[in-house]
C-alpha cells in the first residue's frame, strides 16, 4: 500500500511539474510579460511531444538564421493539408509576430492551442489550423522595453524590422526577404480557405478593445466579396458580441478624430491580407487597441480566433464552394481591375465608442495638441466609407511572355507554383507591348526600393523574336489575378511598381552629335516623312524649333539607330 500511495505522490508531482512547464511568460507574470523567441519555440515543441494531433514543421530559411516553424494541428492528426482539403476542411492559417512589438498573437496563440491539447477546448472535425508561432524571428530576438513607446504592454518584446530592417508587412509581393519567401512557399502548401495575420493599432484613442481588418470586399470581388460583406464579417461582429466584445472596423483615421468617420482600409498586394485576397483567400488582419492592458489585448485575441473557428466550421461548404468556383471564374475571366477609388458618396454607419476629443495647450512647445479624455466616454454613430470602384481595368492576354533575362522575376513567379512553360525554340511571334510613357519614382526609398507611381503607357503590337528559353506563361490558371497583379505595370504593387523593371528606363546607346549629324541629314532625305513630321514639330515647339540638340535626337528616336528596348516594357501580352 505504501509503494501504492508513493508512486501516485510521484505521478501527481510529475503532472505539477508538466503543467507548470507549460505555463508560458504571460501568465508567470500576470500578464506583464510575453515570452521570448527561444521560450515560444520550446513551448511548441514541448506541446508537439505531448499530443499526436500536433505537429511542428521547419518550413524554410530567414533573414535571422533560424528555420520558420509551422504547428499544424487537427482533431485526427493527420497534418496534411492535401489531406484537409480531400477531407474538405476549412484550412485557417493564423500568423503571428510579424511586427514582434505587437505580441499578442503570440502569446494568445500558445495559450489557445495549449487548451486543445489539454481537451480544455476543442476545434470541430472539420477545421484544421495552421499557425506561424514567430514570423519575424529577426525582429524577435531584437528585444527591448522602448520599442513601441506608446503601448500598454508587455514589459518587453521585439522590433518592427526584421534582420535586415524591412517591414515585412510590405514584403508579400516583392519578396526581399527569406521571411517573405519562405511564406509564399508554406501559402501554396496549405491553401488556405481563411488567413487572420494578427496585429496591434495604433492611432486614435477609443473604448474598443479589438478591430478587424478584412480584405476589401468589392476588391475582393464577385460572390467572395458579397459574401464577406453580408456574412463573414457580420457574423464575426455577432460572434463577438456574445463573447463580450464590442467589434469595430480598423480605425483608419489619421489626421483626424474618428468620430467624424473614415475610410475602409484598401489592403494592396504588398500587404498580408490583400496577398491573400489575390488567391481568394478569406483575409483578415486583427488589430488590437494599443492603449489596452495587455492581458485584455491577449484575451480579446484568443476570442476572436475562436469566432473565426466557429463562423468557418458552421459556413464551411459555403466557404469551400465559394472559393472553388471563384477560382474557376478567374480562368475564363476576360478582364481584371488593378486600380481602386473610394466612391464617399456611400457609406454604412457604425456604433462607435469613444472618448471626446480636445486640444490644449502642449507642456513642450506651448502650442495646441490634441488630447482625448476618457472621463468622457460617447457612443455614436459615424460613418464608415466601405464602398471602392473600379478606377483601372485590364483586358486579360492569353498568355504573357516573359524573357529569361529577368530572372529575379521568374524567381518570384515560380515560388508561387505560376504555370510557366519555357519556348522549346527561338520564335518569332506578334504580340502586344507597353511602352512606359511617363512615371514618377519616389524622392525616398521605401522599403528598400523607390516605388514608381503615376504610371502612363503607351500600347503598341509588333512581330518580336523570342529565345529558346524565355517563358510563356498561360492564363487560364489559378494564378490569374496574382499575374495580373505584378505583371500590368500600373497595378498598384505590380513588379514595375516596386522597380524590378527600372533598367528599360535607362538609354544604353547614344551617339556623338558631330558624327550623327550627318546620319542624320542624310537619313531625311531618305525618309521625307520624317522630314515633314520634324518640320510640323518645329512650327509647333518654338523652343524645340531653336535648340539643334532637341531636333538632332527627335530624328534619333525615330529612326533605327534608337534602340528599340528604351521605355519598352519587357512583359509582351499575347493577344487571341
Amino acid at each position: 500500500m505504501r509503494i501504492f500511495y508513493l508512486f501516485s505522490t510521484i505521478l501527481l508531482i510529475v503532472v505539477s511539474l508538466q503543467s507548470h512547464a507549460q505555463k508560458i511568460p504571460f501568465e508567470q507574470s500576470g500578464g506583464k510579460e510575453t515570452s521570448t523567441y527561444s521560450q515560444v519555440i520550446q513551448f511548441y515543441k514541448d506541446l508537439d511531444k505531448r499530443s499526436n494531433r500536433l505537429l511542428l514543421k521547419t518550413m524554410g530559411p530567414t533573414d535571422a538564421g533560424f528555420p520558420l516553424h509551422l504547428a499544424l494541428f487537427s482533431n485526427d492528426g493527420s497534418a496534411d493539408p492535401v489531406n484537409w482539403h480531400k477531407q474538405n476542411k476549412v484550412v485557417l492559417f493564423i500568423l503571428n509576430g510579424i511586427h514582434p512589438g505587437e505580441p499578442d498573437g503570440i502569446d494568445a496563440s500558445m495559450l489557445w492551442l495549449r487548451d486543445l491539447v489539454e481537451g480544455k477546448k476543442s476545434i470541430p472535425d472539420n477545421v484544421a489550423l495552421a499557425f506561424v508561432p514567430v514570423y519575424n524571428i529577426g525582429g524577435a530576438l531584437n528585444r527591448s522595453e522602448y520599442y513601441r513607446v506608446d503601448q500598454n504592454g508587455p514589459a518587453a518584446f521585439g522590433s518592427r524590422g526584421n534582420s535586415q530592417n524591412y517591414d515585412l508587412n510590405r514584403d508579400f509581393i516583392k519578396n526581399d526577404t527569406r521571411e517573405a519567401r519562405s511564406f509564399v512557399r508554406i501559402f501554396h502548401y496549405l491553401q488556405p480557405d481563411v488567413f487572420i495575420d494578427n496585429h496591434v493599432s495604433n492611432g486614435a484613442d477609443y473604448q474598443h478593445i479589438m478591430t478587424l481588418i478584412a480584405s476589401q470586399h468589392n476588391k475582393l470581388g464577385g460572390s467572395l466579396g458579397q459574401f464577406m460583406n453580408q456574412q463573414f464579417e457580420p457574423g464575426l461582429y455577432s460572434l463577438m458580441k456574445k463573447k463580450g466584445y464590442d467589434l469595430i472596423p480598423y480605425v483608419n483615421a489619421f489626421g483626424d478624430t474618428p468620430e467624424s468617420g473614415w475610410p475602409e482600409f484598401l489592403e494592396g498586394p504588398r500587404y498580408s491580407s490583400g496577398f491573400a485576397s489575390l488567391w481568394n483567400c478569406f483575409a483578415f488582419v486583427p488589430e488590437t487597441h494599443m492603449l489596452k492592458p495587455y492581458p485584455q489585448r491577449v484575451e480579446a485575441t484568443y476570442a476572436l480566433m475562436e469566432c473565426f473557428v466557429q463562423f468557418a466550421s458552421e459556413n464551411r461548404i459555403r466557404i469551400k464552394k465559394l472559393i472553388k468556383e471563384t477560382t474557376e471564374v478567374q480562368r475564363t475571366a476576360q478582364s481584371f481591375p488593378i486600380q481602386w477609388k473610394l466612391n464617399r458618396d456611400k457609406w454604412s454607419e457604425l456604433t462607435f465608442k469613444g472618448f471626446e476629443a480636445g486640444r490644449k495647450p502642449s507642456g513642450i512647445s506651448g502650442l495646441p495638441r490634441l488630447y482625448y479624455d476618457r472621463a468622457k466616454p460617447f457612443e455614436k454613430k459615424i460613418r464608415f466609407f466601405n464602398q471602392y470602384e473600379v478606377a483601372m481595368e485590364v483586358k486579360k492576354p492569353a498568355a504573357y511572355i516573359l524573357p529569361q533575362g529577368w530572372w529575379k522575376v521568374v524567381e518570384l513567379l515560380q515560388i508561387n507554383r505560376v504555370t510557366m512553360i519555357p519556348l522549346q525554340k527561338d520564335t518569332s511571334m506578334e504580340v502586344e507591348y507597353y511602352k512606359i510613357v511617363q512615371n514618377s519614382p519616389s524622392a525616398r526609398a521605401f522599403e528598400g526600393h523607390h516605388l514608381n507611381a503615376n504610371v502612363q503607357v503607351s500600347t503598341h503590337r509588333e512581330k518580336i523574336q523570342f529565345r529558346k528559353g524565355d517563358w510563356y506563361i498561360p492564363m487560364n490558371q489559378r494564378a490569374n489575378r496574382f499575374l495580373v497583379e505584378v505583371l500590368e505595370p500600373q497595378a498598384m504593387d505590380s513588379y514595375f511598381t516596386w522597380n524590378f523593371f527600372d533598367a528599360i528606363l535607362g538609354q544604353k546607346e547614344g551617339y556623338s552629335s558631330y558624327v550623327f549629324e550627318d546620319t542624320a541629314e542624310k537619313y531625311l532625305k531618305e525618309h521625307p516623312e520624317l522630314q515633314k513630321a520634324l518640320e510640323e514639330k518645329k512650327a509647333a515647339d518654338t523652343a524645340f524649333a531653336k535648340s539643334a540638340t532637341q531636333q538632332l535626337d527627335f530624328i534619333f528616336r525615330q529612326s533605327p539607330y534608337y534602340e528599340p528596348g528604351h521605355n519598352r516594357y519587357p512583359v509582351f501580352r499575347v493577344m487571341e
